[in-house]
């Protein structure tokens, strides 16, 4: 453990001495900066950015950049970084956590390094905890930043998506966390690229970052919204199916728990929903309750792949035999089972895409942030975002008499010695800032002052303008602020006239919190840049922290000394304090760790099928390479599982190929089962995927080269889109459910890991298959529209209500399959050039 402490120790006297030398560098240039006139300073910008582009790094401009970006500061702002701050800088511009008390001067250290980033051309990103800072950051610093010659951009929830797009083109720009997130959610929900507003993500500056990658880390995004309301479609689907006759309507595939309807079943299907063709566009949604009501009324069976308890469709484990509590068949199975078994269909809300900040926050090439409270969290910082935390030195020393705790038996008393210590000192003209782990502790505080005639503020609501105001003003003689203990971060309490004799700012913490960072961000309220300040916490035997770790003994000693009403100050308590708060951030960090490993398999999936869509979005030559993969992988599927070269010949289902094929792929008669005798699988599947060639090219004459890449577009928009929004949905009930695999001493993550593979595996099969389905048997239709499949809202997680509206989607004629051939041969379009599709 010495030797630990001594490396660590020695690691931070290294950091120290780098940093000082960099800023020995900076410094030597001031005068020669301070001699350039304003326009000669901010030709500095252009000259940089000339230098990146001509291959120079960011990292040699940085003691240029640096001397430039405070010349600036000191002409555009009236403010000069001090030492320390160019030593914070250069800690954010590497990629690390720059620890700088309260006071220190947070958002001018950061202008540094986002000057510096900027000249990329990348765009840098500033987050804040809330829109108040990031208007306000945007607003003060953006002077200097205009002056230098770049362009400062604001990302607010209120702006729509043209604004936000021209916010991102800005050099940098400034942003909550929540917005960010959302914005990289809803970009990859979009149709057209043009739609899409955020850069790729390059650096970001998060300011206050324990509290945004810490303490928000347990709380993913989310975009949810409604289930179809298709309830009644469920229904429908499974009435018409079970008015079907096997074989003649219908074929099923054991084999593969397939079944395909026939051309014969299709009229039907046709007839019984009032629609020309079921494999037109519009009719998926029709055409996918079919195939879900076919599977669970023919491939399905009741007490053995599920069983009905409750007025409720369970799925049984077809390996254990034992009841999946909390899974759910995706992609509309469960409530066509629901349907079949005539128990409630359940419509919940959908997510429609998800992501923690852990995961958002790690996409970036380079992240950086600050903070006044970091070192306690180092390890996770460092495990989880691969940063360090290095604590920068006060500007000057501090001499903040910080008091040992005072503990009383109960609360009572405890509160009782507050309210008169606060008294005392709003008296004598002395500001007091009240910490409160609780509300209800901050109300009860506030009407045993009203009782005393206290003159106070109370702040216990969500951040806001008017809270900035309160703790700004919090500093002023006599004044009397009870807050959250995280109340008004990154808003600087100063000093009145007059409070430097009446002993600074007095902080009361009223108990403490789980987390000694918490506890250390209160003190760091008072005793700013060298002012004077007192800090004091008081406890009780009777806190959720002492009952928590066990203070019986200690309360019954007191009690037995007589001591009920009178404190103590004891350093083993508070030792065993400090321990038990060691103890609970351990669990803490446990706790988030375990989100991230969750989210990690969903991160993984996500980044395929969001390089998928973008791909998609963006091809400008066409699609046909990528479809006729999936139609491949698709045939190949079929052939190996009924013609597969791992068995006998006499063993093949020829017919069930063939089925598959005049079903989903091509014309019936185009492929026969005598096409298919004398061949090897290979040979198979080359003979099919070369007939479906045939039929794509005929496609493609139908359509000029635009209209047909658009339509290849839409199909796989919309099939991957909605596949995914349910895989989702189904990611999301195997989450719910899959800590109760613990009790049959099975590890619920690696059970989801695996599950939640094989799922993603089973999508993207089902994607290839209704990709090639759609492309080779759906009608052409001209001027089609891309349309949004995931229309959920983004809720937002500290207030939970929808964040974002969607726009309505517009549809278009086209030829029905029944109806007459427009090329005049008088027969119907199905049976002429409609053969075709």
């Amino acid at each position: 453990m010495a030797g630990l402490l001594k490396r660590i120790f020695e690691s931070g006297k290294k950091d120290l001495k780098y940093l000082e030398k960099k800023a020995d560098q900076i410094e030597a240039l001031a005068d020669e900066t301070a001699s350039l006139s304003d326009e000669q300073l901010r030709g500095k910008t252009d000259e940089f950015k000339a230098r990146f582009a001509n291959g120079e790094t960011l990292d040699d401009l940085l003691v240029e950049a640096f001397a430039v970006a405070r010349e600036g500061a000191k002409r555009a702002l009236g403010l000069y970084p001090f030492r320390v701050q160019l030593m914070g800088g250069i800690v954010l511009h590497e990629g690390n956590i720059a620890e700088m008390k309260t006071g220190e001067g947070k958002t001018l250290t950061a202008t540094l390094p986002v000057y510096l980033n900027a000249l990329s051309g990348e765009g840098v990103h500033v987050v804040t905890v809330n829109e108040y800072l990031a208007h306000r950051d945007a607003e003060e610093m953006g002077v200097l930043y205009d002056f230098l010659g770049l362009r400062v951009g604001l990302n607010l929830n209120s702006m729509s998506s043209e604004e936000k797009r021209e916010a991102y083109l800005a050099d940098i720009t400034y942003n909550t966390n929540n917005e960010l997130g959302f914005d990289y959610l809803r970009d990859n929900m979009v149709v057209y690229k043009e739609e899409m507003v955020q850069r790729p993500l390059s650096f970001a500056i998060i300011d206050e970052v324990d509290s945004i990658l810490i303490d928000e880390a347990r709380t993913p995004l989310i975009i949810s919204g409604e289930a179809e309301k298709s309830t009644l479609l469920y229904v429908r689907a499974n009435s018409f199916v079970t008015t079907l006759t096997a074989e003649t309507d219908f074929t099923v595939d054991i084999k593969t728990k397939t079944v395909q309807l026939t051309e014969e079943g299709m009229t039907k299907g046709e007839k019984y929903f009032g629609v020309d063709n079921l494999f037109d566009l519009d009719n998926t949604v029709i055409l996918h309750h079919i195939a879900q009501a076919l599977k669970a009324n023919y491939t399905m069976d009741l007490d053995v792949d599920y069983v009905v308890q409750e007025d409720e469709v369970l799925i049984v484990d077809q390996f254990t035999g034992r009841i999946m509590k909390g899974r759910r068949f995706s992609e509309g199975l469960h409530q066509a089972l629901e349907a079949k078994e005539g128990v409630t269909i359940q419509n919940e809300s959908k997510t429609m895409a998800t992501i923690t900040f852990q995961n958002y926050f790690r996409m970036y090439k380079k992240l950086a942030g600050m903070t006044g409270t970091a070192k306690t969290e180092e390890e996770e910082f460092r495990d989880i975002y691969n940063m360090r935390v290095i604590e920068i030195p006060t500007n000057k020393d501090i001499i903040r008499d910080d008091k040992p705790d005072l503990i009383y038996t109960t609360m009572d008393a405890k509160f009782s010695a507050v309210v008169d210590d606060i008294a005392e000192r709003h008296a004598n003209g002395q500001p007091v800032l009240v910490g409160t782990v609780a509300i209800e502790t901050s109300e009860l505080i506030s009407q045993k002052l009203k009782r005393k005639g206290v003159k106070h503020d109370v702040l216990n609501a969500k951040q806001h303008e008017r809270e900035a105001d309160i703790i700004a003003k919090a500093g002023e003689k006599g004044a009397v602020t009870i807050a959250t203990n995280m109340a008004g971060r990154g808003t600087d309490i100063k000093l009145g006239e007059g409070t430097v004799e009446a002993g600074g700012l007095a902080v009361i913490g009223t108990e403490r919190h789980e987390s000694r960072r918490i506890d250390n961000q209160l003190r760091g309220r008072s005793g700013r840049q060298g002012d004077p300040g007192v800090t004091q916490f008081y406890l009780s035997m009777e806190d959720e922290l002492m009952r928590r770790f066990g203070s019986d003994n200690m309360k019954s000693m007191m009690e037995r000394f007589g001591m009920s009403d009178e404190a103590i100050q004891s350093k083993m308590v508070s030792r065993a304090v400090e321990s038990a708060q060691r103890r609970v951030e351990g669990n803490n960090f446990d706790s988030r760790k375990q989100v991230l490993q969750y989210d990690d398999v969903l991160r993984q999936q996500r980044e395929v099928i969001y390089k998928q869509r973008y791909e998609v979005i963006n091809a400008d030559n066409g699609l046909r390479e990528i479809i006729e993969q999936m139609i491949e992988r698709t045939i190949n599927r079929i052939v190996s599982a009924h013609a597969s070269s791992h068995e006998p010949e006499e063993e093949w289902n020829l017919q069930a190929i063939v089925d598959y094929v005049d079903a989903n792929l091509l014309p019936e008669g185009v492929v026969t089962t005598d096409n298919l005798k004398q061949k090897d699988s290979e040979e198979i599947q080359n003979f099919i995927f070369e007939k479906i060639k045939e039929a794509y090219n005929e496609k493609e004459t139908l359509l000029s080269r635009e209209e047909f890449n658009e339509f290849e577009k839409v199909v796989l928009l919309r099939v991957v889109d909605t596949k995914w929004v349910d895989h989702i949905d189904a990611m999301d009930h195997l989450r719910e459910g899959i800590h109760l695999r613990a009790y049959g001493q099975i590890d619920p993550l690696r059970e989801y890991q695996s599950e939640g593979f094989a799922m993603f595996d089973t999508m993207i099969d089902s994607i290839d298959e209704d990709v090639a389905r759609y492309i080779m048997k759906a009608e052409i239709q001209q001027n089609l529209e891309r349309e949004q499949v995931a229309k959920g809202d983004a809720v937002d997680p500290s207030e939970g209500k929808p964040k974002a509206k969607r726009q309505p989607i517009r549809k278009d004629k086209h030829i029905g399959r029944n109806d007459p051939c427009p090329c005049g041969s008088g027969k119907k379009y199905k049976n002429c050039h409609g053969k075709l599709d």
